[in-house]
């Protein structure tokens, strides 16, 4: 316990240090931002085309979709800004600088989070938190309890899932090298799957990404308890409100992946 305590503590010292490096740079640091807003308003872009050519989408409203979107799109704009730079880990290996991360007395997955966190990704965090305010202030939602808990808990259950398929994606990395396009097909492949509804694609695709990956617990499942709708592929009650046990168990298996590919590691020979 008081290891984890002192390695947390190093790496809030080491982003904070980046944060006010960024921030010192104001001009550049809104731009970039800016820039990471846009990017997110691409998907949102596609939305709303969608929309204006049809009236509903998998079985969806334009509401609904945007309800899924903006949990999404906050739960990977999270995720991305705590462990987005581990999609550097190709070069660690290739360059031989992960034998250096193993000499230090911080975990190997927390230098790689803090070394080159970049605050401007939350560029997407603030896009999506508008669509969400935006939808949720003109839907007639019957709030609860329990829905403002589910609305607070789904984003942070999401960026754990989000997060465990950045590390257990990239920890591929380290059997095959060159495989940060096969990472990004799960991870950035998997934020655009779950800013729709699980009803619009079919087949493996919606079994991998949905339940393997599993990405129909970052946002479908709990929009549904949200709205107050039954899921139209039949999927039982109960499997709508288990995202929190879903990250758990997500976080659990991303570790244990990436304990395993870091033994597996044998250094550069240099």
């Amino acid at each position: 316990m008081a290891d984890a305590v002192t390695s947390f503590g190093t790496y809030r010292h080491l982003v904070a240090a980046q944060v006010r490096g960024q921030l010192s740079y104001r001009s550049s640091f809104v731009l970039n931002c800016f820039g990471q807003m846009l990017a997110q308003c691409t998907d949102l872009v596609v939305i709303l085309v969608l929309f204006s050519r049809v009236a509903s989408l998998g079985g969806f409203g334009v509401r609904d979709v945007l309800l899924i979107y903006s949990l999404a799109g906050l739960s990977f704009g999270l995720a991305d800004l705590v462990v987005g730079s581990i999609d550097q880990l190709p070069t660690f290996i290739r360059t031989g600088e992960f034998d250096v991360v193993l000499l230090r007395p911080l975990g190997t997955l927390a230098q790689l989070a803090a070394s080159d966190f970049q605050l401007r990704r939350l560029g997407r965090v603030i896009t999506a938190l508008g669509v969400l305010g935006y939808v949720l202030s003109t839907s007639d939602l019957d709030w609860t309890v329990a829905r403002v808990a589910l609305l607070v808990v789904t984003p942070l259950a999401g960026m754990v899932i989000f997060s465990s398929i950045f590390v257990a994606a990239s920890s591929v990395c380290f059997w095959f090298i060159d495989s940060r396009e096969l990472a990004n097909t799960v991870t950035y492949g998997g934020s655009y799957f779950t800013s729709y509804p699980i009803t619009v694609f079919t087949g493996w695709l919606r079994t991998f990404l949905a339940y393997v990956v599993p990405g129909a617990f970052v946002a479908y499942y709990p929009a549904l308890v949200l709205i107050g709708r039954a899921d139209p592929l039949g999927a039982p009650t109960w499997l709508c409100s288990v995202s929190p046990v879903v990250a758990l168990l997500s976080a659990l298996g991303a570790a244990t992946v990436w304990r395993r590919a870091v033994r597996h590691y044998r250094g550069t020979g240099s």
